[in-house]
């Protein structure tokens, strides 16, 4: 058997596709590149360029490769896009979504892990730390499209035989340990890949939204979780549903936050090199911390997390950043 993986030649998915293969599974690679790199994806899963929303390429993958599970990180993911363009947003996530899980119900593909968001908890409703039975209320079409992607899946899944596992990332951050793959998309809008671009010259300056949060140090803080640990909650997800238990829906995340500034600290220590940072005012919806209630995927999938530092998280970015040639930076 094997496992589609959509959005393979991305960040996070070419991050599953080497530690799929590293486990013994037969990998088959789905991304339109459009985004991702496809120099990422490990030389050992076959890759198929194509966009994960045909069903009729999906569905003659499904039957080629015997596949047995889908894992769908494949979608667009930068917030103050979202808002500029919702369409697309729910065009190539929500509508995407909705035919990949058609074409697997076809397929009788009963397994489906998917990548959906902490930003379905909008502004955490005034908690700082959000479990999964608590409120979701996104606050832009992004975290809106990956919602609506839940509620389809929760849907199907009550009158056919498919299951799934829904992770709700936190702060996803850092490299492959072995610097096979890391966060190589130039644009990117995550906090420590564009310190590490500040630190390394390849852009101005770094950013500080809001100053005055009631937080330790006026910053917001969020969950920043080490790209390995939640790979391996997605390994640990797959032999769960292998396992024939139910469908779940789980924060990923370590806990406790990080604050912008304590960020900063850990980069310009990696890198030895101060940052140029500007201070300005709040974004509208931004939240004083968001961090994950983590309890559930510990109880349910037995995660425990192997990559909880901060120094470690930056390391392997700062590392991954450096290597990076001057045509992807």
């Amino acid at each position: 058997m094997a496992i589609l993986i959509s959005g393979g030649a991305g960040y996070i998915g070419s991050h599953m596709a080497h530690h799929a293969l590293d486990l013994g599974e037969q990998v088959v690679v789905v991304d339109n590149l459009s985004t991702g790199i496809r120099k990422l994806v490990p030389g050992d899963a076959v890759f198929v360029k194509g966009d994960v929303g045909e069903q009729s390429l999906v569905e003659t993958l499904f039957s080629r490769y015997s596949i047995d599970a889908v894992i769908h990180f494949a979608g667009s993911v930068i917030v103050p896009e979202s808002v500029a363009d919702p369409l697309a947003y729910y065009s190539n996530n929500t509508m995407v979504a909705r035919n990949l899980i058609e074409a697997c119900i076809r397929g009788r593909i009963s397994k489906f892990i998917f990548s959906s968001t902490a930003a379905v908890y909008g502004t955490g409703n005034g908690k700082t730390v959000v479990a999964e039975g608590d409120l979701t209320a996104p606050i832009n079409p992004y975290g809106r499209s990956k919602l609506m992607i839940e509620w389809m899946l929760q849907d199907v899944a009550r009158v056919h035989d498919f299951r799934f596992v829904a992770l709700r990332y936190f702060n996803v951050a850092g490299a492959d340990p072995k610097g096979r793959t890391g966060q190589s998309t130039p644009k990117a809008t995550h906090l420590i890949k564009r310190a590490c671009q500040a630190a390394l010259g390849r852009i101005p300056r770094l950013d500080i939204f809001g100053t005055d949060y009631p937080t330790r140090d006026g910053t917001g803080e969020r969950d920043y979780i080490h790209v390995t640990d939640l790979i391996s909650a997605h390994a640990l997800a797959l032999n769960y549903l292998r396992g024939g238990k139910p469908s779940a829906i789980l924060n990923c995340g370590y806990g406790h936050g990080t604050s912008v500034r304590e960020v900063i600290s850990a980069v310009e220590r990696i890198s030895g090199d101060r940052l140029p940072v500007m201070e300005g005012p709040r974004r509208p919806g931004d939240a004083p911390a968001l961090v994950a209630d983590n309890r559930l995927i510990s109880e349910m999938l037995g995660w425990r997390p192997g990559y909880d530092d901060l120094n470690e998280i930056v390391r392997g970015a700062y590392n991954w950043e450096q290597g990076l040639g001057a045509e992807d930076a």
